[in-house]
């Protein structure tokens, strides 16, 4: 770490990376004097970086206790979403088809979202599908809009990256690829619809701690898999559950 060089920007920035990328999770608390320590400043340049991310609801600062990572409520998660369905709906409406430069950036991006989903790292696909509305935004060359969905993408990651699962991750950039086929047709209007349709999906599969629906047959299936222990592996597989 080249601590000479923090600045409160520089060190909201790298706590913004590590709890988007999964390596610090909602709800840890973070000591400014710890934060003081490993980046080598005072407390008063950590306390600035930590008031900038709360601007940016990241962190919270609770009452004696000091600064902890956000956990945002599935009702705020859902106010986000509906937040970013306006504000990407409207941009793609307003929006003239991207070039084939932007065309061919929005598939280097889905395919790094697809190469990470692979890759199993929660973290990493969170945040590889959330720089995807980013990385529309700016191909499509509005800044601003860009710049608003950093922060509200990443308050959506927070919780996506506890309860999205990999089966969820993979649909929703099968989406992506859905709206950047609709984008290199010149269909800004389909493109709109199903931005729509994808963040009300998204929606729809993030659930509380445990929300996780059971499967009211595992007593008897567990009691019935042994009988079919010769059957290929892949015919013993169990679906994943349907989102929703």
């Amino acid at each position: 770490m080249q601590a000479r060089h923090a600045t409160p920007l520089s060190i909201d920035e790298r706590i913004l990376q590590a709890v988007l990328a999964g390596r610090i999770r909602p709800g840890t608390r973070l000591g400014e004097q710890q934060l003081a320590d490993l980046f080598a400043v005072s407390r008063t340049l950590v306390r600035e970086a930590m008031m900038r991310l709360a601007a940016r609801r990241i962190v919270c600062l609770a009452t004696r206790r000091g600064w902890f990572v956000a956990e945002p409520s599935l009702a705020e998660a859902r106010a986000t979403l509906a937040a970013r369905s306006a504000l990407e709906c409207g941009m793609l409406d307003q929006a003239v088809p991207p070039d084939a430069a932007g065309i061919a950036r929005l598939r280097a991006q889905i395919a790094e979202e697809e190469q990470v989903i692979q890759a199993g790292d929660a973290g990493s696909r969170s945040l590889a599908l959330g720089n995807f509305h980013v990385c529309l935004a700016e191909v499509l060359g509005n800044p601003v809009i860009a710049e608003l969905l950093r922060d509200l993408t990443a308050r959506t990651m927070l919780i996506a990256a506890l309860h999205q699962s990999p089966r969820d991750a993979g649909l929703s950039s099968a989406e992506h690829r859905q709206i950047l086929d609709a984008l290199a047709r010149g269909a800004m209007r389909r493109a709109a619809t199903l931005m729509r349709g994808h963040l009300a999906h998204v929606q729809t599969m993030l659930r509380p701690p445990g929300a996780l629906p059971s499967d009211p047959l595992a007593p008897l299936r567990q009691a019935l898999v042994p009988e079919f222990s010769a059957l290929p592996a892949q015919a013993l597989r169990i679906p994943d559950p349907v989102p929703g």
